[in-house]
């Protein structure tokens, strides 16, 4: 008896030794899943490498339609930090010329380094799309870069450390949200050293990553720290003690732009969650049935996340909700794409995707061991939400175009 249970002890210390050793090299070696449709090589026009050469060709091309549309408007809103004086929101905005019935907005950047595909959909837009549609009737507001300063710097964040998609609500006490998850997750998420990848603590991240999932479960994880926080200024995912320079200047610019037009829709652009090369569309909770079924006729032929699967979470402080509570009187309707990167939607993709986020911003305020660390966590946190792969930047062209047109067409006939 006394060898089979020192052979059973054996044989699990082996098993556990197994699975350590497989998913640590799972978790070093993680790549998400191959694309396997070629790129064509039109699509790939759009995309740049910087913020300034983004910017410059979103104003290149609005500024080839200031010969077809009447009182196109071009523009940038400054936005000044103390490390860069040169940052513009820049926007297009085309309008109704006939009848102001329907304004769409569309939006970039409002993570800064998503801000690549998502001036690369514009750029398609004013390219492509801007000279198809029909604006007898219909308005269209670009916002390029909503977070000029995360955009050039590359990080999600903007200069105070503000993640903008946390920071937005009419009303103040936004910021004294508790968040008690986030709480017991604070020295798990931002630790307090120079980022060593081949310490044991980040080259078996995985490990503790399982441990936290098996204590609280991978839901309420996601919940916790995704939702937002407000108590942590050097954390991940703050939002702020106030409304951020960025979103008071689009404010204004949104309640002018909207102020004649009864219909709104607005669409805001990000990267990251889900499956690699997959479209995902967001919309805020709708009790209205009849609007309900409205967003589902514009975006029909596309799957819509309602909230009701077992990925789903609840922001605070999000962007597009904002929009439609500083137009407490129109007809306003909003959607979110995001194009996945990391297959997000997977345990290890999940793990990985988190783990960039930690150690980029751990390396912001804390420095790194080395310039190899450096150069690898930037490395790793830009591929997360601006892959280099031709073939993803050509899927979500083509995925953007496909919806856009579809969308744009049904929600001038609703």
């Amino acid at each position: 008896m006394k060898h089979f249970f020192k052979a059973v002890s054996a044989v699990v210390i082996l098993g556990i030794a197994v699975i350590i050793t497989f998913t640590t090299w799972q978790f070093n070696s993680y790549s998400p899943h191959r694309l396997d449709q070629k790129p064509v090589p039109g699509n790939l026009k759009y995309f740049q490498n910087s913020y300034d050469e983004c910017r410059s060709k979103f104003l290149e091309d609005a500024q080839k339609l200031t010969g077809i549309y009447k009182n196109i408007k071009i523009a940038g809103l400054k936005i000044e930090t103390r490390q860069d004086h040169d940052l513009s929101i820049d926007y297009c905005y085309i309008p109704a010329q006939k009848t102001t019935r329907r304004l769409l907005i569309i939006s970039s950047g409002v993570h800064g380094v998503e801000g690549y595909a998502g001036s690369a959909v514009q750029q398609m837009i004013l390219t492509e799309l801007a000279e198809k549609l029909n604006f007898d009737e219909l308005g269209l507001l670009l916002i390029h870069g909503l977070n000029p300063y995360g955009f050039k710097y590359n990080r999600r964040v903007n200069e105070n450390n503000v993640d903008l998609n946390r920071n937005c609500s009419t009303d103040s006490h936004l910021f004294e949200t508790a968040n008690p998850g986030y709480d017991r997750l604070n020295m798990f998420l931002n630790p307090r050293h120079r980022v060593n990848l081949t310490s044991f603590n980040n080259f078996f991240f995985q490990l503790t990553a399982a441990r936290k999932i098996m204590k609280y479960s991978i839901s309420s994880l996601r919940q916790a720290i995704l939702q937002g926080q407000y108590q942590y200024p050097r954390g991940i995912y703050f939002g702020g003690s106030r409304l951020e320079p960025s979103i008071l200047a689009v404010t204004f610019l949104i309640r002018t732009t909207a102020q004649p037009y009864p219909q709104i829709l607005s669409i805001d652009l990000h990267t990251g969650y889900g499956a690699n090369g997959q479209l995902y569309l967001f919309p805020n909770p709708v009790k209205d049935r009849k609007k309900k079924a409205r967003i589902e006729k514009i975006f029909s032929g596309q799957p819509i996340n309602w909230g009701d699967t077992e990925n789903f979470y609840i922001v605070t402080g999000e962007f597009a909700t904002y929009i439609g509570s500083i137009l407490p009187n129109k007809d306003y309707m909003t959607m979110t794409f995001e194009f996945g990167t990391m297959d997000t939607d997977t345990t290890m993709g999940s793990i990985k995707a988190l783990h960039n986020v930690i150690i980029e911003n751990q390396g912001n305020w804390h420095g790194y061991a080395s310039r190899k660390d450096k150069d690898r966590t930037k490395e790793r946190f830009i591929k997360g939400y601006y892959p280099e792969s031709e073939k993803w930047r050509s899927i979500i062209i083509e995925q953007a175009r496909k919806t856009l047109i579809r969308a744009i067409k049904a929600y001038q006939t609703i």
